[in-house]
C-alpha cells in the first residue's frame, strides 16, 4: 500500500493550502486528511483573528470556503457551552482542537424513522479531546454532541466538513425524537455576520 508523504505544514495558510490540494479529488482520503490536521500546532496568532465568542451560546465562524468542497470553521465555546446530539447529513466531519479541551460524546442513532424510546438515547463512547488532538465522525459512525466542561475556561475547535452542508438532524437525548434544523455561520472570515446572532441550533 502505498504510503503518501504529509507536506511541511508549519502555518494556518499552509493547512489551508494543502485541504485545497486534497479536496481538488473525488476522492477523500480520510486518514491522510486526519493525519493533515493533526499536524498542524496550534498557534493562537494565526487563528484569533477568525475567534468569536458569545456569553450564551458557542459560535461557528467560517474560516475558508474550500471551493464548494468542503467548510473550514472555528467554533468558540465559553464556559459549560455544549451542542446538541447532532448527525452530519452525509459528511465527513474532522474537528482538531486548538484551545482548552471538549468533550465528545457519541450516541447510537435512534431504531426506526420515526423512533422514541423510553430509554432515552443510548451512548456508545466519549472522549477527551485536549490541544492539537484530532477526531472524525460521519453518519455511519453514529451521532455527538460536543461539549465545554470547563465552568471557567472557553475552548476553540477547528471543524472541516466536507461536503458542506446548510442544515442537519438535531436527537432529543430522552426521547430520540429528531427536528431538522439549519446550520449558520456567527461570522464569516473573521467579519460578524449582518441581522444579529444566528439561529443555528447544531
Amino acid at each position: 500500500m502505498e504510503v503518501t508523504q504529509l507536506p511541511q505544514v508549519a502555518t494556518l495558510d499552509d493547512l489551508i493550502q494543502e485541504l485545497h490540494r486534497v479536496f481538488d479529488s473525488d476522492e477523500v482520503n480520510v486518514e491522510y486528511v486526519h493525519n493533515l490536521l493533526a499536524s498542524y500546532k496550534s498557534n493562537p496568532l494565526e487563528w484569533k483573528k477568525f475567534a468569536k465568542f458569545d456569553r450564551y451560546k458557542y459560535t461557528r465562524n467560517l474560516v475558508d470556503e474550500g471551493n464548494g468542497k468542503f467548510n473550514l470553521m472555528l467554533l468558540c465555546w465559553g464556559p459549560s457551552h455544549t451542542s446538541t446530539i447532532h448527525d452530519h447529513a452525509d459528511a465527513h466531519c474532522f474537528m482538531k482542537m486548538l484551545a482548552g479541551s471538549l468533550q465528545e460524546v457519541r450516541f447510537e442513532w435512534p431504531k426506526g424513522e420515526e423512533a422514541e424510546t423510553e430509554e432515552g438515547m443510548i451512548e456508545i463512547d466519549r472522549n477527551v479531546l485536549k490541544p492539537n488532538g484530532v477526531c472524525y465522525i460521519n453518519d455511519s459512525l453514529g451521532l455527538h454532541r460536543v461539549e465545554n466542561a470547563s465552568h471557567s475556561e472557553g475552548a476553540v475547535s477547528l471543524h472541516l466538513y466536507c461536503p458542506p452542508f446548510s442544515a442537519c438532524q438535531i436527537f432529543d437525548e430522552r426521547t430520540g425524537k429528531k427536528m431538522k434544523c439549519p446550520v449558520t455561520f456567527w461570522s464569516k472570515f473573521g467579519k460578524k455576520v449582518e441581522n444579529g446572532p444566528p439561529k443555528s441550533a447544531c
